[in-house]
């Protein structure tokens, strides 16, 4: 069984499981300027592929952070008051409130599918950056989705920890659907470090996790992204898993 999963530009990924929709890092603005709170400006390039009216409706949104503009916009910030369900850090949940839900790492729930059965939600650690970069970058999160008859999804979020993956693997490996965030971003206040994977480390990490397929989101769209999906594709031909990647 291949689970559906569509990119929608950046880290925003359609995930349809269980006959629940699931939506990741909602971001549907127009390309522009983006100011953080910190002085940073993000600058958005490309508007999504699909237009939020052309959404419909989704069951769960799976939040990987809120602090960043290029993970919660404003439209993904209104559209959070749509959608039943929402789970995400406890700091992201305690500054947006709602119906937002916090997961701890490796904390689960269970949901309802439409045919009476059910699905599991679990948190997945993740590291925004290198080793105690967390008071600059704050809190993340990643996800699995996992079901008796359904085959495991995980969602890597803003991750940069191999050693993270390791641990998932340990877990859930082998993982049958990875949608991996890379493009690679880099803050220098960090040393320029990575805040996300880079091609190599999304071809790294799908061989810890023995991914059957994997998605490549969260490197298009931004320019702050110091890599592009061709460097992701590029990645994956070396590493002899381009026949793993799923087309764009």
């Amino acid at each position: 069984m291949r689970i559906p999963v569509e990119v929608l530009g950046g880290p925003t990924v359609l995930i349809e499981y269980g006959g629940l929709r699931f939506l990741t890092d909602p971001t549907f603005d127009d390309p522009g300027d983006y100011p953080a709170p910190s002085g940073r400006v993000l600058t958005k390039t490309a508007p999504p592929r699909v237009p939020l009216a052309g959404l419909g409706p989704v069951d769960v949104v799976l939040l990987s952070h809120d602090q960043h503009a290029d993970n919660l916009d404003h439209s993904g910030r209104a559209l959070l008051a749509d959608v039943p369900r929402t789970f995400t850090t406890p700091a992201a949940a305690g500054r947006l409130g709602g119906r937002t839900e916090p997961l701890n790492p490796w904390q689960s729930v269970e949901l309802p599918r439409p045919d009476g059965g059910t699905l599991t939600v679990t948190a997945a650690p993740a590291l925004h950056g290198p080793e105690g970069s967390e008071p600059i970058v704050g809190e993340v999160t990643g996800f699995l989705l996992t079901a008796t008859d359904l085959p495991t999804v995980y969602v890597s979020g803003d991750n940069a920890s191999l050693d993270l993956v390791k641990e998932i693997a340990a877990r859930y490996g082998p993982v049958d659907s990875a949608v991996l965030f890379a493009g690679a971003p880099r803050l220098p206040v960090l040393d320029n470090a990575l805040l996300v994977l880079d091609g190599r480390g999304t071809a790294a990490a799908a061989q810890l996790l023995q991914a059957r397929r994997v998605v490549a989101a969260h490197c298009d769209s931004w320019a702050h992204f110091t890599e592009s999906r061709d460097d992701v594709v590029r990645a994956f031909e070396e590493a002899g898993l381009a026949d793993v990647l799923q087309p764009a």
